[in-house]
């Protein structure tokens, strides 16, 4: 009988936790790669059509001198990274990206203004 009930108890627990994650929402996180280079930015994947969620950008600085990165909401403006990369480094951020969009720049090495603004909702 104890045997049963602590078999009974495990699978509550392993349930219990199942159900834990799907309701935190424990949705994956998304890459995007992108290289900065003197003036300009080139990403590995496809940024159009982008849902909200949390994304990883991961920036590789190839530009062979300091430069930044920072990541916008558009719509507010609100700084959401910043930080900067030595020649060669690669650092990653997580960011949430809503329906409003983000944009994304190098604030030291001047590039223009990325922006990612067609953000569908999921479904």
């Amino acid at each position: 009988m104890k045997r049963f009930q602590f078999h009974a108890a495990a699978l509550l627990l392993a349930a219990l936790g199942f159900a834990g994650q799907a309701l935190a929402g424990d949705a994956p996180v998304r890459k995007i790669h992108l290289d900065q280079y003197n003036g300009y930015f080139s990403a590995e994947e496809t940024l159009s059509g982008l849902q909200p969620g949390t994304y990883e950008f991961v920036v590789t600085n190839r530009a062979g001198k300091l430069v930044g990165f920072q990541v916008q909401n558009i719509r507010t403006h609100e700084t959401l990274a910043l930080f900067p990369l030595q020649p060669g480094e690669t650092q990653s951020t997580l960011v949430e990206v809503t329906a409003d969009g983000v944009r994304y720049r190098c604030p030291i090495n001047p590039t223009p203004w990325y922006d990612l603004d067609v953000i569908k909702p999921a479904g």
